[in-house]
């Protein structure tokens, strides 16, 4: 290789890693839209309580009613516990928040031996759902004024305090009952095999006029990480607004809390959320019902992303209901898309999207074919290596050529001496002569860069991969040998032996590649292969088994390549 190709090789490597910074920093900035001026300078921009509901074709204006606080009062309430065959749940008497929300099939990030907690409001920590209903009395002169209906603050009345989902049911109803004039239910509606929830308001009025409901549902957050998450591999913690207008916009904690966010406030259609590592919360009201949808940042370093709904016009002595959807639950990808248009867009493998999401679905179909994560890389691998195989080839040739030329390049070397310029020249033209493209060795790292990195996303961003073993004290393909270290030596020298193995390859592919003339050159190419290795001790195991892989697949190519030609060059001296 000449002087130019080794530069270019450090040079892929050095834009391999400004690739993985830039990508990192794109996808915390893709979703920071400017806010309006009139947004930025409005005295309510930064008020405690969501907005008031937007008037269209079918909401009324509400300009005084707001959903209250995202606070609930402490103390007062009782706890309902309830199971089914996927969660755990707890809700509080007291607003019928629902607190406490454990994924029994997923295990938590610091503890194995623990299911993982998505919503639990804690003394360090709060992240519940929460809704409620906003009322107005309707006067025959038009004139509203605010009816006290129940409320996330409001006290309810549990029929019991434990729940369990019964052998041969597939649905499980809690439901609780407010007192007064305009009192109502609450109700809960959890499902077998699913993560969704209903969750339905009623409001009966035994008044004598006419009320206009509305019923919000929000979602109520602190600004702190998942526990367990690894600072080594970013995440992203943010607010989601779709629309089939509008698409999907994530908003992040730091642009909400600056006020530096735009999204739709009004629509017939869509959904909000809340999206952390693996898991999200997300509100999802039927397509064709008018809505608005609320994100605020609140006193004391909360975030309250919700959506109003109407209910309608209550008549004395009527009870009307709305109804709102809760998922809250893991990034399941073959579910979310069938839950809500573009819900499965929550799972954001960044600016690389477009080739991601094929290689999760061969990725996944290939899982069901094996059952094993591990070998469902393996064999994406081999596929990508065969659909690239007419390139690969191609450059190998060209590589094993050098190769076979490497005696020639040392007699140039031992002619020109030390005058660099006539010993490139005279390396170029041999290269010319012998019609041999000194960089096309370097080409399936070029065109594998981009695969690389969407693999990267892949198997980081995708829950199914979240604890998915490979076997041989490899209980995790997602999280890296850097973070795995244990008091179990087997795991950590298993997750450890991977980076190592790459490395191998790596120096064997030098091996098989012709070593430079020049001296310092070839001590970098050395070098290199354990140099870049240290980047796989911080990437997912998944990923550097996919590397390893294609590394010996290159071996075995290379090897047979450069075998076939010197045999070849010794059949046929004259030409050598």
């Amino acid at each position: 290789m000449g002087m130019d190709s080794q530069r270019l090789i450090l040079f892929f490597v050095f834009s391999f890693s400004l690739f993985l910074l830039y990508d990192a920093w794109q996808r915390d900035q893709q979703a920071a839209a400017p806010v309006a001026k009139k947004a930025r300078e409005e005295p309510g921009a930064q008020q405690v309580s969501p907005p008031p509901v937007v008037t269209t074709d079918k909401m009324a204006p509400m300009q005084a009613t707001k959903p209250p606080e995202g606070r609930a009062a402490e103390g007062r309430g009782e706890i309902v516990k309830i199971e089914t065959d996927l969660v755990r749940a707890e809700l509080s008497t007291q607003g019928g928040e629902l607190r406490r929300l454990e994924l029994k099939h997923h295990p938590d990030a610091a503890d194995k031996s623990k299911p993982f907690v998505l919503f639990q409001r804690q003394a360090d920590h709060t992240y519940v759902a929460q809704s409620g209903l906003i009322g107005e009395y309707v006067s025959e002169s038009g004139q509203a004024e605010k009816a006290e209906v129940p409320n996330h603050h409001a006290l309810y009345k549990a029929g019991a305090l434990q729940y369990e989902l019964a052998a041969g049911s597939d649905i499980l109803e809690v439901r609780l009952e407010a007192a007064g004039t305009l009192g109502g239910a609450k109700i809960y509606r959890f499902r077998r095999g699913s993560y969704l929830i209903d969750v339905e308001h009623q409001v009966t009025n035994s008044g004598p006029r006419p009320v206009r409901a509305y019923g919000y549902f929000q979602l109520l957050r602190d600004g702190k990480p998942p526990v367990g998450e690894s600072a080594m591999l970013p995440t992203f913690l943010a607010a989601a607004v779709y629309t089939e207008k509008e698409k999907f916009q994530k908003l992040p904690f730091p642009d909400i809390e600056k006020g530096k966010i735009s999204y739709p406030k009004s629509s017939t259609d869509g959904w909000v959320a809340l999206l952390q590592h693996y898991f999200l919360s997300a509100w999802l009201p039927k397509n064709g019902v008018a809505r608005e949808f609320y994100i605020r940042y609140l006193e004391g370093g909360l975030y309250a992303v919700g959506v109003i709904v109407p209910a309608g016009t209550v008549a004395s002595g009527a009870t009307a209901s709305v109804t709102v959807p809760l998922y809250a639950g893991a990034q399941e990808q073959d579910k979310l898309a069938k839950l809500a248009p573009g819900l499965d867009l929550t799972v954001d493998y960044g600016w690389l999207t477009v080739i991601a999401v094929p290689l999760f679905w061969v990725l996944a179909w290939m899982y069901g074919w094996t059952g094993n994560w591990g070998v469902a890389i393996i064999l994406l691998t081999v596929l990508i290596k065969l659909l690239f195989y007419p390139l690969s080839e191609a450059s190998y040739r060209s590589m094993a050529r050098m190769r076979v030329l490497a005696p020639k390049l040392q007699r140039l070397k031992e002619q020109y001496g030390e005058d660099r310029q006539r010993l490139q020249q005279a390396m170029m033209e041999l290269y010319k002569t012998e019609k041999i493209n000194p960089l096309g060795g370097c080409l399936p790292i070029v065109v594998q860069i981009p695969v690389f990195i969407a693999l990267y996303w892949v198997l980081l961003a995708s829950v199914e991969l979240r604890y998915a073993p490979l076997g041989l004290g490899i209980d995790d393909l997602s999280a890296a040998a850097i973070i795995s270290m244990s008091p179990l030596v087997l795991s950590s020298f298993a997750y450890f032996a991977l980076p190592l193995l790459m490395a191998a390859t790596m120096i064997i592919q030098t091996k098989l590649n012709p070593e430079p003339p020049d001296p310092v050159q070839a001590k970098v190419m050395k070098i290199m292969p354990i140099a870049f290795s240290v980047f796989f001790f911080f990437f997912p195991a998944g990923l550097v088994l996919y590397w390893l892989v294609n590394n010996i697949l290159s071996i075995l190519q290379q090897w047979h390549i450069n075998r076939v030609l010197e045999r070849a060059s010794a059949r046929n001296p004259a030409k050598s």
